[in-house]
């Protein structure tokens, strides 16, 4: 949970504490940010809670669309291995619709990843293509 964590970057360093749902979105949290251009290495101080907060989100909770959109471009723009200007972005009541072009499978599935992440997203639809590797 991104609001539960706190970011701390001194000298390419990156300082995680906090907490978190699961072991799963604590790594998760530590490959985002070291993928991040310009950081040299993490510390991942966060703590896994107790008790899970709540799957549902209530109303006030719930981000509108356009700034889920800005949210979606900025982790794009932001991650070495993806590219927001061949990304196209929908979102309609937290549903994301992708269309454009990834480099490659992986990218495609990082992006998706990504995109499910944000606070916000109800959904991920990637209906992005795979670039065709051309021959020479």
């Amino acid at each position: 949970n991104a609001s539960q964590t706190t970011v701390a970057v001194a000298d390419g360093v990156v300082t995680l504490t906090g907490e978190t749902d699961n072991e799963a979105q604590k790594a998760l949290t530590a490959e985002y940010a070291a993928d991040i251009e310009g950081v040299t290495a993490v510390n991942n101080e966060m703590t896994v809670a107790a008790t899970p907060s709540p799957a549902v989100r209530t109303t006030g909770e719930k981000l509108d669309d356009t700034s889920i959109t800005a949210q979606v471009k900025t982790a794009l723009m932001t991650h070495r291995s993806t590219s927001a200007v061949k990304t196209k972005v929908v979102t309609r009541n937290g549903e994301v619709m992708l269309t454009g072009i990834a480099k490659n499978d992986a990218e495609k599935s990082l992006i998706s990843k990504l995109v499910a992440d944000i606070q916000g997203v109800e959904s991920v639809h990637n209906e992005m293509t795979v670039a065709e590797v051309v021959a020479e």
